[in-house]
């Protein structure tokens, strides 16, 4: 048996809280979101079928931040919040590229990203489903 001098007191297991935290609200990156965007994809995760298991059984979803809500008031309330005003402006941005980080690297010659157009999603089509 070791002497009480030399053991370690459990403090080496100890993690931030922050990063706990980063990684327990994780959500999906910009450029998998403007994957989703894609119309055949976008349709599809807007008309999803029923999920007792997901808030507002699944039937409430907001595209551009990837997040479920309860009703469709919490929904509205959000896309006039400044979170999702926030993610639309970072999604009006084309996504990293293989051939941009290329070029950031010596091979080739600099070209700005590209702008996209991105709105909010209409609500008329869910006011209908509802």
């Amino acid at each position: 048996m070791a002497p009480k001098s030399c053991r370690r007191t459990g403090a080496h297991k100890a993690h931030s809280l922050a990063r706990q935290w980063k990684t327990k609200r994780r959500r999906r990156d910009l450029d998998q979101i403007h994957g989703d965007m894609h119309p055949e994809k976008a349709a599809k995760l807007l008309r999803q079928e029923p999920d007792p298991d997901l808030p507002g059984s699944a039937q409430h979803y907001c595209l551009h931040c990837a997040r479920y809500f309860v009703d469709l008031k919490s929904m509205k309330d959000h896309f006039r919040s400044k979170v999702h005003k926030k993610r639309l402006k970072e999604l009006s941005e084309e996504p990293y590229t293989q051939e941009e980080a290329e070029r950031a690297a010596g091979m080739g010659s600099y070209v700005p990203p590209k702008k996209v157009e991105v709105h909010t999603q209409p609500l008329e089509e869910m006011e209908e489903s509802a």
